[in-house]
Parts: C-alpha cells; sequence; structure tokens
C-alpha cells in the first residue's frame, strides 16, 4: 500500500497496531526477508495459544469416568521445617543442668545366654538394653501426640545417658545390617533409647562344691561420668523391669533364677554412682560328670579289687593290674584339672578322685605285703627242712608230693588220710614228720612236741589272710566313704 507523498507501508498480523515503513527505499533482499518473516508471525498467531509457566505443576484433568489417587510423592514441596531443632540447642549438657539429678529408668530383655567359662570364670550375654528419661528440649507440637522414632543417626546428636557395664571384658552394639540402635521421642520430650549389646563380664565362682555345684553372676550397670547428684539411674519397673526368653537354656547347667537389684557405688576420687544388678543362678548338671568322671573312677578302683582273687604266685598279672589302674586314674585326675581354672583349694570332685586313687594304690600295697609275707614263709620253710630232713611214710596208692606251695584244694585232700596211713606207729621213731604249709604263728610248744616225736600232720590250710580280709575290708570302705561323700555334697 502507497500513501501520498510517496511512502510506502505494509500492514499485516505481525504487528499489534499499524506501523508505517518506507520499504520503496529498502533493497530488494531486504523487503523479502520482511515479507516472510511476516507471513510466519501470521501462521503461529493462528495456532492455539500456550499457558505461560508459573512455577506449578498444573494437574491434568481426570475424566469423571476414573479418578486416581493423587500421589503426593511426585509433588515437588518445598523443605519442611525439622519438628526437632536439634541446633538450637546445646546438647553437651544433661537435661535440666544445673537442677536436680535427671531420672533414668532401664530395663533390660535378656534375649540368651551364650556361654558360661570355667576356666576364664566370665560369661556372655546378649540383651536388649533400654534406657527411659525425659528432655524438654526434644519436645515438639504435635496435634495426635504420636511419637517420633529414629535409627542410631540422631543418637550422636542428643544427649544420652552414658551407661556402661561394671566389670565386663568385652561388649559390642550389633551393626547387621545397620546398627541396632532405635530412639523413639514422644511430643513432651521422653525418650526411649534402645540397643542390643552382647556383653562378656566376669563371674566370681567357688569351685568348692565342684561339680555339685551353684554358682551365682551378676550383671551390672553403672554411669560413667555423672554422679548420683547428676543422673539417678533405677529400675523403671521394679523387678518387672527384667524379662527372659523362656527358651534360655546351657548344656552344662539349669538357670533357676533371675532377679534385679541395685545400690550406691563409692569411688574415693570421684564420688557415689547409682548402680545396677541383674543377678541369675546357675545349678550345675551332675549327669555329664557322672559319665566322665565318677563312673570310670569308681570302676579303676572296682577292677583294682580284682588282684585280691588272683593267686599270688601270678605276679605278672597282679602286678599289671596294679600299674594299669594306678595310671588310668591319674589320667582321670589330670584331665579333670586340664578344664578347670588353677584354685588354691579343695574341690569336692578332688576329694572323690583322689580317695579313689589311694583305694588303688593301696590295692598295689597289699599285694606288695602279701608277696614279701609268702617269701619269708618260704625262707623259714626252707631254712626248716634244711635242718629237719625227712621222707613220709604214706600209703604207695596215696602218696603225693607237697611242698610249702600247695594250693588249698590240694591241703584239703589229705584230711581223708588215716592218721595210720600218714605215719604208722611202730615206725613213728624211724620216721620224720613233713610239715606242709607251715605257719609262722606255729608255737614253740608245737615245735618241741614235733621234735619230741609227737605222731601227726599238721597241715595249716595258709590262703593269706591278708588277701581274704581285703576281699571285705576294701569294698566296705569305699561303699561307706560314698555314703558319706553324697550325703555332704548333694
Amino acid at each position: 500500500m502507497v500513501k501520498p507523498g510517496g511512502v510506502c507501508s505494509v500492514e499485516g498480523p505481525c504487528t499489534a497496531a499499524y506501523y508505517s515503513i518506507d520499504i520503496c527505499r529498502m533493497p530488494c533482499f531486504m523487503r523479502v526477508t520482511l515479507l516472510l518473516f511476516c507471513l510466519m508471525a501470521l501462521v503461529e498467531s493462528r495456532k492455539p495459544g500456550r499457558k505461560r509457566w508459573t512455577g506449578q505443576l498444573e494437574m491434568p484433568k481426570q475424566s469423571p469416568l476414573y479418578k486416581k489417587n493423587l500421589d503426593v510423592t511426585k509433588i515437588r514441596t518445598g523443605k519442611p521445617r525439622p519438628l526437632l531443632r536439634v541446633d538450637d540447642h546445646d546438647f553437651t549438657m544433661r537435661p535440666a543442668f544445673g537442677g536436680p539429678a535427671i531420672p533414668v529408668g532401664v530395663d533390660v530383655q535378656v534375649e540368651s545366654l551364650d556361654s558360661i567359662s570355667e576356666v576364664d570364670m566370665d560369661f556372655t550375654m546378649t540383651l536388649y538394653l533400654r534406657h527411659y528419661w525425659r528432655d524438654e528440649r526434644l519436645a515438639f507440637p504435635s496435634t495426635s501426640n504420636k511419637s517420633m522414632t529414629f535409627d542410631g543417626r540422631l543418637v550422636k546428636k542428643i544427649w544420652v545417658p552414658d551407661v556402661f557395664f561394671v566389670h565386663s571384658k568385652r561388649s559390642f552394639t550389633h551393626d547387621t545390617t545397620t546398627d541396632n540402635i532405635m530412639l523413639r521421642v514422644f511430643p513432651d520430650g521422653h525418650v526411649l533409647y534402645s540397643m542390643r549389646i552382647t556383653v562378656t563380664a566376669m563371674c566370681n565362682m567357688d569351685f568348692s562344691h565342684f561339680p555339685l555345684d551353684s554358682q551365682t553372676c551378676s550383671l551390672e550397670l553403672e554411669s560413667y561420668a555423672y554422679t548420683d547428684e547428676d543422673l539417678m539411674l533405677y529400675w523403671k519397673n521394679g523387678d518387672e523391669s527384667l524379662k527372659t526368653d523362656d527358651k534360655i537354656s546351657l548344656s552344662q547347667f539349669l538357670i533357676q533364677k533371675f532377679h534385679t537389684t541395685s545400690r550406691l557405688a563409692f569411688y574415693s576420687s570421684t564420688g557415689w554412682y547409682n548402680r545396677l544388678y541383674i543377678n541369675f543362678t546357675l545349678h550345675r548338671h551332675i549327669f555329664f560328670f557322672l559319665l566322665q568322671t565318677y563312673f570310670p573312677a569308681t570302676l579303676m578302683v572296682m577292677l583294682s579289687w580284682v588282684s585280691f582273687w588272683i593267686d599270688h604266685r601270678a605276679v605278672p598279672a597282679r602286678v599289671s593290674l596294679g600299674i594299669m589302674t594306678v595310671l588310668t586314674m591319674s589320667t582321670i585326675i589330670t584331665g579333670v584339672n586340664a578344664s578347670m581354672p588353677r584354685v588354691s583349694y579343695i574341690r569336692a570332685v578332688d576329694i572323690y578322685l583322689w580317695v579313689s586313687f589311694v583305694f588303688v594304690f593301696l590295692s598295689v600295697l597289699e599285694y606288695a605285703a602279701v608277696n614279701y609275707l609268702t617269701t619269708v614263709q618260704e625262707q623259714k620253710e626252707r631254712k626248716f627242712r634244711e635242718k629237719f630232713p625227712c621222707m613220709c611214710g604214706m600209703l604207695h596208692s596215696r602218696t603225693m608230693m607237697l611242698d610249702g606251695s600247695y594250693s588249698e584244694s590240694e591241703a584239703n585232700s589229705l584230711a581223708g588220710y588215716p592218721r595210720s596211713h600218714i605215719l604208722p606207729e611202730e615206725e613213728g621213731q624211724d620216721k620224720i614228720v613233713v610239715h606242709l604249709a607251715l605257719n609262722t604263728e606255729l608255737t614253740s610248744s608245737r615245735k618241741k612236741g614235733l621234735l619230741k616225736g609227737h605222731v601227726g600232720l599238721y597241715i595249716f590250710q595258709n590262703t593269706h589272710a591278708i588277701d581274704k580280709y581285703s576281699r571285705l575290708i576294701f569294698p566296705a570302705f569305699y561303699i561307706f566313704f560314698n555314703l558319706i561323700y553324697w550325703s555332704v555334697f548333694s
């Protein structure tokens, strides 16, 4: 369009109003470019309009036939304001610092009693330890009065009681798959702090009645830094503060009772502290030691008595039997002491084993005495024969050769001989009596009678009185010892 005055003008949709441009004087390519720009603006103006970005997501309109719940986790929100104002307070100080002592309640749930070691005199226990206290600095507003639960990461930012185990050797907090620590905060500032711990602690044991003993062990809890003026440690629900699993059991002990106590502990350099005790009593099972210690020792003692029925002339049999029983008893005593701590007092098992050892040793000495007395007796007989050599005047049909080592059956067989068969009276002065098994208790009057020519055959049945009496004395005394032992220590 050309206006009067020779001015060319272009009117199109690329402008919001009417513009007058002098294009007659513009080069040709500029005019073409301007026309293309105007055409593009015209095309864009006819497309549907787009809304400008306002910084908020617009949810698509839902069909009235199908409505899906809104997923609020996908909606961008700003950083929430923390309910616990941890950064606004100094949690290096205890709650109500400068005021009265803060009460901290404790309860324990014993999960397992893992082991009892007599050698190290300690025990290992796994438990849940829970603390209860109030810290007003952790209070937060809540309309539903619901608590908030946190893991162990918050524990490093707030104040918690510094409870430790007295007389503990090793302890650790479980960390599989994460630290087994739980912190629960209530709106009014009350806090529950729970952790799962395994602790190995010392237990002073008395083995004077071992293995018929009962042991009482204690796990002690105490604040490390805060005295009773700053922290009052107490059992939250008295005896009900200690819970145990009914399935807890040990191979060698019967758990009789768990109970709690508390008292004050004094340290000369720091002061008085509240101390809590978890006490439990253990009674040892005796059946294992009956099979491994008492029955073998008793059998060895009874085996040593077998030598009393073996002929005293069987030297290898009786000596080897005595040595075997003595060495076996020594092995049993060594095995028991290897599994026990080295204590300076006598235990019940030591009394039984050493008395049994003495019985076995006495059976060896008994044979030594029998063998010695037999040798002395044979020497006396040999001297007597050398002094009075003789031949026996017995009938040919019933003649037998006897010496000083005859058996009891052989001596008894002579009882059937008539006196006239053994030594006729008319030949009494020409024969000398054969003395079979001379008795050491033969009186001088009897010897004088024989020397004067008195006729007779003296057969003294000597079955070695020491063996005969030992067969009764040893069992009787050992049974009497067992009656006293089991009545005292049971």
